[in-house]
């Protein structure tokens, strides 16, 4: 029969956490255990922490469990916080932020991730949207070759995994925006205006959104890279490029989106000329239909008025020929405005 040590060493979880049971003061009896939402896996001495929706219990234990900064434990229940990478002397704290896309809103919205490192354990916290992070976590759980590839050099390497992971996932919705950029491509000469145009809006938003939260990313990535080297003792060496890639491919995605940005403004720019084109045809037939009208209808209301001595008054085909006078106006004008290619 192993123990719970046993079992943690072989990358069992360890979770969720319990706390010790307290009596109430001045009754006696026990209350039961505060159940945590944390889940632990360990392989070789290092230990990964994941944390889902933390909560005041979760920051107790992680206050009394690891001196972390105060402002570091604000951070985690913080859902403002800019992504940034901060250095103590023991440990790091990054903050990250990751597009998440709701299909039935459609709309792009980013989930946080908060990060402790330090020289044996990972801490991850997060709201439970980040499926990469979740599907790692829970395979270092049951895959013993995936948890010692993942787990098995450093708390850097494995910090690296994860963050791989979570770019990697961004291509799956850069991708989707491509797609959706095709088909507003065809739908622009089609006959549906109002749906191309919210079409057109809601890839801008998605990139909008998209950009937004990858920008900072960036920054922090490219810090990361510049300190591996500092921070070696603490990660584990041979870091630099690994942490490169990872600049390299939020790069790649900057860049995709950039030129997404571009082709969906130049869409959106062709479809306005369309639409401006289609409605100024629609004005040139309707001016070109009320000046042919125009004197037709002057000459109606002249005979409409009760005057003897309007011509033909009381000819017998003196409605036909003015009937006939009126069409030969009307053929007149539009013979005119074929004659100066207005039509």
């Amino acid at each position: 029969m192993q123990t719970k040590a046993e079992k943690a060493a072989l990358g069992e979880t360890l979770g969720p956490v319990a706390l010790p049971e307290a009596a109430q003061e001045g009754t006696g009896v026990a209350l039961r255990p505060a159940v945590l939402n944390i889940r632990t896996v360990e392989q070789g001495g290092l230990r990964w922490i994941d944390i889902q929706r933390p909560a005041h219990a979760e920051l107790d234990w992680l206050r009394r469990a690891y001196h972390f900064h105060p402002l570091h434990l604000e951070d985690v229940m913080s859902k403002i916080q800019r992504p940034k990478l901060d250095e103590r002397e023991d440990y790091i704290f990054v903050v990250l932020h990751w597009p998440i896309y709701n299909k039935i809103t459609r709309l792009t919205t980013s989930s946080e991730v908060d990060i402790f490192v330090g020289k044996n354990y990972i801490i991850t916290s997060h709201a439970g949207h980040l499926r990469p992070l979740l599907r790692l976590f829970q395979q270092c759980l049951d895959e013993p070759e995936v948890r010692a590839r993942a787990m098995g050099r450093s708390s850097g390497y494995l910090f690296y995994r994860i963050i791989d992971r979570l770019v990697d996932y961004c291509f799956a919705p850069l991708n989707k925006i491509g797609t959706n950029i095709e088909q507003v491509e065809d739908m622009i000469f089609g006959d549906k205006v109002r749906q191309t145009v919210y079409e057109i809006s809601l890839i801008r938003r998605d990139i909008i959104a998209f950009r937004r939260t990858i920008k900072p990313q960036i920054a922090v990535m490219a810090s990361l890279e510049r300190r591996a080297n500092t921070l070696a003792p603490l990660l584990g060496s041979g870091l630099d490029e690994y942490f490169s890639d990872l600049n390299d491919h939020l790069s790649k995605i900057w860049d995709t989106l950039e030129d997404h940005r571009d082709v969906i403004e130049g869409l959106s720019a062709t479809n306005d000329s369309l639409t401006n084109t289609r409605t100024n045809d629609v004005v040139k037939v309707l001016t070109i239909l009320s000046v042919i009208l125009l004197p037709m209808t002057l000459l109606s209301g002249i005979y409409g008025m009760n005057f003897d001595v309007l011509p033909l008054r009381s000819h017998p085909y003196g409605f036909w020929i003015t009937l006939l006078a009126m069409g030969g106006i009307a053929g007149g004008m539009l013979a005119y405005f074929k004659w100066r290619h207005w039509i």
